[in-house]
């Protein structure tokens, strides 16, 4: 195809949404809200994937010390807690440390509960903290501690906890939540190719004598097709771009004004930034796609003269 040819297909089909103003804003309207809500509901279920990652990521596992543990022993416990595959991180807490974390987790009302345990009388034991690679492996983490503990009975491991029932309990949670908000997504993307296809099609079956008149006087299938194509490309790209821009100011909007709110109920939404990239190429390659492919279904019926 000639460079003329293509750019006369490009003129008539930006011509086309001018001369056919209506319809063309019926299909931009439509395409608009149908695109903006899955946007919505994408950007949902991103942040309630982030917060099921924030909380897994928050599950570790405490290794409670002997009391009095010589300091070569711990060392060496320390080492090979920390060559586990799956560990990512071992931190020694000391008893001191552990008591300022419970003064903390009770809070100023409930400090007189821990009153005159500091030094000599803290009755809590030295500790490892050990975070683990992925939330899902605590429990080999755990398996293999437990092991080591028996293998070498001298090491100064007096107790192994990570919330045992409760963590599973969370997982399966998270899991059904991020299968839910994948459900919901796919479900909407669908909803929203059918309504937009339709609606370009309700275009071009407006246009139907336009079509007709065109092949009756001798035009070739690809003339006809071309402007068309063009047209539902133009549709679908305006139209998600703006939805874009549109999710993109009001989301970065809603963040800006609930941050503070939400940073006092330790929830952190997921800025636009982070997301932009694929937000934006589903959202204008969905619309471009759609647009393109009404436009090509509807015509293919009508040059059939």
């Amino acid at each position: 195809m000639k460079l003329s040819t293509i750019l006369r297909h490009m003129r008539e089909g930006a011509k086309n949404i001018i001369r056919n103003g209506w319809m063309s804003f019926a299909s931009m309207s439509s395409m608009f809200i149908s695109l903006f809500i899955l946007g919505v509901f994408l950007l949902l279920a991103l942040n309630v994937n982030a917060m099921a990652d924030q909380i897994e990521s928050q599950v570790q596992i405490r290794v409670y010390l002997q009391l009095n543990v010589d300091q070569t022993k711990m060392t060496e416990l320390q080492n090979k807690i920390g060559n586990i595959t799956e560990v990512s991180k071992v931190k020694f807490v000391s008893k001191a440390e552990g008591l300022d974390i419970l003064r903390e987790s009770l809070g100023k009302e409930n400090e007189d509960l821990i009153e005159g345990y500091e030094n000599e009388k803290n009755p809590l034991p030295d500790s490892f903290t050990v975070e683990v690679y992925d939330p899902l492996s605590i429990e080999t983490a755990v398996a293999q501690i437990e092991a080591i503990n028996k293998a070498d009975e001298s090491l100064p491991i007096a107790k192994v906890k990570y919330g045992q029932g409760t963590v599973e309990k969370l997982f399966t949670i998270t899991n059904v939540v991020r299968n839910i908000g994948f459900v919901v997504v796919i479900g909407l993307g669908i909803t929203a190719m059918f309504l937009i296809s339709n609606t370009i099609k309700m275009t071009i079956i407006a246009r139907r004598r336009e079509i007709g008149i065109m092949k009756l006087v001798g035009a070739t299938n690809s003339f006809i097709r071309w402007p068309f194509f063009i047209e539902g490309a133009l549709i679908g790209l305006i139209s998600s771009v703006l939805t874009t821009a549109v999710i993109w100011v009001a989301y970065s909007q809603f963040v800006s004004f609930t941050e503070t709110d939400l940073a006092l109920m330790m929830i952190k939404l997921v800025t636009f930034k982070e997301v932009a990239g694929m937000v934006a190429l589903l959202l204008i390659g969905l619309g471009t796609l759609l647009g393109i492919w009404g436009s090509t279904i509807s015509v293919r019926k009508y040059l059939k003269v």
